[in-house]
């Protein structure tokens, strides 16, 4: 009895390891995606081309100012920390705290969102004429008193001239993000709203 239980288990020991392994890696190679990034742009021209006009400049308009990462972040013995990426600029619109004005432009879309159930939509141009009043009370949110400049492409600006990022976190809730001083999204010394 103890004879076929060893010769079972020696038997049935390997065909499951065969079985269990032969599967899963059947399963890795049948959801791995293409590895390079020209057959990766490819899917997503592909995407792009399928989507109305609309989609297309949005998804455009919310990325046109995405920087890359530096693919290199200093030297980890050196102990420094990432500086700005451009000259320092002065403030162009106000003088005002960039806080403040950030502040302002928080607090008006807050006020939009409480009038009309939610926040505006769409990209820097479309949200900024929503606010100054296209919408349906026809309610103008920005007070150029308090900082809240509008640029000659329509978009709500810093105060140093940078249009200002909008991300729409939910329905309620958006962040705003100011290029900074250095004028360029994405480096350490950007300001960011919620």
């Amino acid at each position: 009895m103890k004879k076929r239980i060893l010769l079972a288990a020696i038997f049935i020991l390997p065909v499951a390891l065969f079985t269990y392994f032969w599967f899963n890696s059947a399963r890795e190679n049948q959801f791995s995606a293409p590895e390079n990034k020209t057959s990766q742009d490819a899917a997503v021209a592909g995407a792009l081309a399928k989507q109305n006009s609309n989609t297309v400049a949005i998804i455009e308009s919310n990325f046109a100012r995405v920087q890359p990462m530096p693919s290199r972040l200093g030297s980890a013995s050196a102990g420094s920390s990432l500086a700005p990426s451009g000259p320092q600029a002065s403030l162009q619109f106000t003088n005002f705290s960039p806080a403040i004005v950030l502040e302002n432009m928080s607090r008006a879309i807050h006020q939009f969102g409480t009038m009309f159930g939610g926040n505006p939509v769409g990209t820097n141009p479309e949200i900024t004429s929503q606010l100054t009043g296209n919408n349906p009370k026809h309610i103008n949110f920005l007070n150029a008193e308090a900082g809240m400049r509008v640029n000659t492409n329509g978009e709500l600006v810093d105060p140093w001239g940078t249009p200002y990022f909008f991300h729409q976190l939910s329905g309620t809730d958006m962040e705003i993000h100011s290029a900074g001083p250095d004028r360029i999204m994405w480096t350490t010394d950007d300001l960011v709203s919620k």
